[in-house]
């Protein structure tokens, strides 16, 4: 008599009408995905709404970091904001284009920038980390190299206002570029709760650098363009994270 291993039961889960096992579930993030679940940059799938909570439990957690370095920096008697922030025209202050999104003049500001950042950071970071973290680089340099070319020699520039306008124009331009139901939902909705601060793109307060505000702005809609998803050959849909040309 010969003993045989127990079978082991294998529980599958329908991926639109392909059956696959469960066991290749992605466990990513900490969050166990079915790979049935569905496309995370389809409206209404889990894999979706997964998606976008991830995002929004990251972008919170982001917000206390700021804090943190912005009670340092006033416990240092604002010296992280005259040594790494953004002195236009001055070699010494070119360092500031990548320290100064992490800077801000005091709580106030901060605050300010919270909750646009959180919201608009959750929309761009669900549609994927990578692309995300290099749009995100791509804002910061244009904004930052922007703010260094153009702005006034006798002012230190500080805060995450140019990111947060980067993210507006990825969001705005997505809804142009990647025409789905989604996107053009957060083009609309974006458009109605941030279009105004559109304003901030003018010289209409000294003690604001619109500079900032404009160059983060175009960096984002540069963002959208070169990292867009694209579809493909046949017309299908679109690619997903993974079949993205990136840098």
């Amino acid at each position: 008599m010969v003993d045989h291993p127990p079978r082991r039961r294998v529980r599958a889960v329908r991926a639109g009408r392909e059956w696959r096992p469960a066991e290749n579930a992605d466990s990513s993030w900490g969050v166990t995905l079915l790979p049935g679940s569905g496309d995370p940059n389809r409206f209404g799938t889990e894999a979706f709404y997964a998606a976008l909570g991830r995002a929004f439990v990251a972008m919170c957690a982001v917000v206390p970091f700021l804090f943190l370095i912005e009670a340092a920096d006033q416990g240092l008697g604002f010296g992280l904001d005259a040594t790494a922030g953004i002195i236009p025209h001055r070699i010494d202050g070119l360092d500031g284009v990548f320290f100064s999104p992490f800077l801000h003049h005091g709580f106030d500001h901060l605050y300010s920038n919270s909750i646009p950042l959180i919201l608009l950071g959750t929309f761009v970071l669900a549609a994927g980390a990578r692309r995300f973290l290099w749009s995100t680089l791509v804002i910061i340099l244009v904004s930052g190299l922007g703010v260094w070319f153009t702005g006034s020699s006798s002012t230190v520039v500080v805060g995450a206002s140019g990111v947060i306008f980067g993210y507006l124009g990825i969001l705005l331009t997505r809804g142009i570029f990647e025409r789905s139901w989604w996107n053009f939902a957060v083009f609309l909705l974006v458009g109605l709760l941030y279009g105004w601060q559109l304003v901030g793109i003018l010289p209409t307060d000294d003690r604001i650098s619109w500079q900032g505000h404009l160059f983060g702005l175009l960096g984002g809609v540069v963002a959208a363009i070169v990292f867009r998803r694209r579809r493909n050959d046949r017309g299908g849909p679109y690619h997903s994270e993974s079949s993205l040309t990136l840098p």
